[in-house]
C-alpha cells in the first residue's frame, strides 16, 4: 500500500485557498479597481489620453530607457555575478553586500545622491561638463538612475546558477580546443540564458515603474525628460483623475505585454536547454 508523503504545509485545497485569497487582496483587487475606473472612460477616452503628444513622449522615455537600462544591467550584472562567485579577493563579501544597497536604500535618497554626483558642479558631473557632456536633468540621468535600481535583480538571478556550473565544463571545452570566447558564447551563456532573461524582466519591471530616484535627476521637462510615473502624479495634482487612470492602464497593458513576451522567450530557452 502506498502512503502519501507528509507535507510541511497544509493540504492543497487549504493552501490554494490562502494563496488565491492573499493574491486577490494584494494584487488582483487593486488592479481590478484600476481597470474598472478606466472602463468608465471607454475605449475612445483611453485612446484619446494615450495619443496625447505629452503622454506618448513620456511613455517612450519610460519604456525606452527602462529597456536600455535592463539590457545594460543584464550584461554587467552577469560580469559582476561571475567575479563575485568565481574569484576570491579582499573585500569580496563587502562588494557582494553592496550589490543589495539599491534594495535597502530609499529611492529618494538614491535620487539625491545621483543628482549630487552628476550635477554640473558634482564630482562626476563637473568632470563630464568640462568635455561638454551633461548628465543630470537629461534622459542620460534617467538612464543612470534606472541602471542603479535594476542592477541587483540582474546580479542575484544569475549568481546561484554560476555557482552551480561545474568548472570541469570549461576545462573540457578548453581541452577540445575552444577559445575562451567560444566557451562563453556556446556553453556558459546558453546555460545562464533563462536566468539572464529573468533578471532582465525583473530589472525592466523595476525600472519602468521607478519614480523616487528619477525625479531628482531627470529635470522632468515635458517631451524631454519627463517619465510616465511623474506625469501620472502631475495629473493627480491637477485633479485630472481620468487622465491619470488612463496613463496607468496603458502602462499596465504595455508592461504586461512585454513581460509576457519575455516569459515566453524564457520558457522557450529552458525547453531548448533541456533538449540540448
Amino acid at each position: 500500500m502506498r502512503f502519501r508523503q507528509p507535507s510541511a504545509l497544509p493540504g492543497f485545497g487549504l493552501a490554494l485557498g490562502y494563496t488565491l485569497f492573499y493574491l486577490g487582496i494584494i494584487v488582483l483587487l487593486p488592479l481590478a479597481a484600476l481597470i474598472a475606473e478606466a472602463a468608465g472612460l471607454g475605449v475612445r477616452g483611453i485612446w484619446t489620453a494615450a495619443t496625447e503628444p505629452r503622454v506618448v513622449a513620456a511613455l517612450k522615455i519610460s519604456f525606452g530607457l527602462a529597456f536600455a537600462a535592463a539590457f545594460v544591467d543584464c550584461l554587467f550584472g552577469l560580469l559582476i555575478a561571475w567575479v563575485l562567485t568565481r574569484y576570491q579577493f579582499p573585500g569580496r563579501k563587502l562588494l557582494d553586500a553592496a550589490v543589495d544597497l539599491p534594495f535597502a536604500l530609499p529611492t529618494a535618497v538614491a535620487g539625491i545622491a545621483l543628482a549630487t554626483l552628476y550635477a554640473p558642479n558634482g564630482w562626476i558631473g563637473g568632470i563630464l561638463a568640462e568635455v561638454g557632456i551633461k548628465v543630470a536633468f537629461t534622459p542620460a540621468g534617467i538612464f543612470i538612475a534606472l541602471v542603479f535600481v535594476g542592477l541587483p535583480f540582474a546580479v542575484r538571478t544569475v549568481q546561484p546558477l554560476i555557482a552551480e556550473i561545474d568548472r570541469s565544463v570549461e576545462e573540457v571545452s578548453a581541452t577540445l580546443g575552444a577559445s575562451r570566447f567560444q566557451t562563453i558564447a556556446r556553453i556558459i551563456i546558453p546555460m545562464l540564458a533563462p536566468a539572464m532573461l529573468t533578471g532582465f524582466a525583473l530589472a525592466f519591471a523595476r525600472s519602468v515603474s521607478e519614480y523616487g530616484s528619477v525625479i531628482f535627476i531627470a529635470g522632468n521637462l515635458p517631451y524631454k525628460s519627463e517619465i510616465a510615473p511623474v506625469l501620472i502624479v502631475i495629473k493627480l495634482e491637477e485633479f485630472n483623475y481620468p487622465g491619470a487612470t488612463a496613463i496607468a492602464v496603458i502602462m499596465l497593458a504595455l508592461a504586461f505585454i512585454i513581460l509576457f513576451a519575455i516569459n515566453l522567450i524564457q520558457a522557450w530557452s529552458r525547453r531548448r536547454l533541456g533538449h540540448a
